[in-house]
C-alpha cells in the first residue's frame, strides 16, 4: 500500500536491494535475512529470493544454503548493473 504523498520505487527489486548494501553500510559478511527484506520491502519472500539470486550470480552474495544466512561476498560499485 503506498500512503499518499509517498513516492513509489518502481526499480527492479534486486536494484533496491543492491541499495541495502550502502543503505545499511555493510561489509563483507552477514546479509539480512529474506523474511526480513521481505518486511522491508513489502514483498513475498519467494520475490526477495529471486531478487536475492541475481545479487548472488552477480558475485556479491554467497549462495543461498538452507538454515545458512547469506553473507556479502563483495560490495557493488556504483556502475555495476544488476538488470538482467
Amino acid at each position: 500500500m503506498v500512503r499518499p504523498g509517498q513516492a513509489v520505487d518502481r526499480r527492479p527489486l534486486s536494484q533496491r536491494l543492491a541499495d541495502v548494501f550502502a543503505d545499511d553500510d555493510l561489509s563483507v559478511g552477514p546479509f539480512p535475512s529474506t523474511t526480513e527484506l521481505s518486511s522491508r520491502f513489502g514483498v513475498s519472500r519467494p520475490t526477495v529470493s529471486k531478487a536475492l539470486d541475481k545479487l548472488e550470480s552477480a558475485g556479491l552474495l554467497s549462495e543461498a544454503r538452507q538454515g545458512k544466512q547469506r553473507t556479502v561476498r563483495a560490495l557493488p560499485t556504483r556502475t555495476e548493473s544488476l538488470e538482467s
